[in-house]
């Protein structure tokens, strides 16, 4: 073993950052992390430290307060509304006003050239745009 890590318990016994248990550690975890990225020129260990945090916060957050996936038509209808678009705005990234109409009433998914389209307009990973579970399945 790392001299480094020659005695982890120890290192934790004396406030070393440990897996996040509860909302409390939560939150204060995020708070060291903000005060942390707040920094403009951080060392190298506080750099260290966010990365640290920044995994023991995801995996808390992951682990308590999951994310649902979302279909991509509602993706597509909160873009809008966040954006102030009208459902005119689209159109170029799917051909015709109809189409976008379609699209989001769920009566047809997206083309894989449609997908292309909104990824870049929104710049967005394109898989926001794809259902879960529609590998193989008609785009």
């Amino acid at each position: 073993m790392s001299t480094v890590l020659a005695n982890p318990a120890e290192m934790i016994a004396h406030g070393a950052p440990h897996v996040i248990h509860n909302d409390a550690e939560l939150e204060a975890y995020t708070n060291a992390l903000f005060q942390l990225t707040a920094l403009e020129s951080p060392s190298s260990s506080e750099v260290e430290a966010i990365e640290l945090l920044t995994l023991l916060v995801e995996r808390y957050e992951k682990e308590h307060y999951p994310i649902p996936a979302a279909d991509p038509a509602s993706v597509v209808r909160f873009l809008i509304e966040q954006q102030n678009l009208t459902q005119r705005d689209p159109i170029p990234q799917f051909g015709s006003e109809s189409a976008v109409s379609i699209f989001l009433a769920g009566q047809r998914n997206l083309t894989i050239e449609q997908v292309r389209k909104l990824s870049t307009r929104f710049k967005l990973p394109a898989d926001v745009f794809i259902p879960k579970g529609a590998v193989g399945a008609r785009a």
